[in-house]
């Protein structure tokens, strides 16, 4: 693997962190809410992701990482017994969104250490390169 490969994989990798990120930031901001757009509860949201092979055709000389998917939990929300709500059925019960506010806190610090860690990666590499530089100058 070339050291140029290395930004390429650290990149990818990084950007998929990101994209992480800002569905947990998503999630967060509509812990406690009632209804969307759809007039339906919130459904948090989860990233999938996937090997994305590196390199010009089939000479794939690294992997990265890429999102494959963002879907939907389909689990059933909270529900709050409150006929005064606006929203409240028939039967006086609200449904919250079914966002986990403690697991999407844990989601955020996984997500953030992981892309700090590949921007580690990355300026590690270009200190190695620089220094190689800096070598070959002497």
């Amino acid at each position: 693997m070339s050291l140029m490969n290395i930004f390429n994989v650290s990149g990818s990798a990084a950007s998929a962190q990101s994209q992480r990120l800002n569905v947990v930031a998503s999630n967060l901001a509509n812990a406690d809410t009632v209804a969307g757009p759809d007039g339906q509860a919130y459904k948090a949201r989860q990233v999938t992701f996937q090997t994305q092979l590196m390199g010009a055709g089939n000479s794939a000389t690294a992997a990265g990482v890429a999102v494959s998917a963002i879907t939907e939990d389909q689990s059933a929300g909270r529900r709050v017994h409150d006929p005064k709500h606006p929203s409240a059925d028939a039967d006086g019960y609200v449904t919250y969104s079914n966002v986990n506010a403690v697991e999407e806190m844990v989601n955020m610090i996984s997500a953030s250490r992981s892309y700090q860690n590949n921007i580690d990666v990355m300026n590690t590499a270009k200190g190695l390169m620089l220094k190689t530089l800096q070598m070959g100058q002497s």
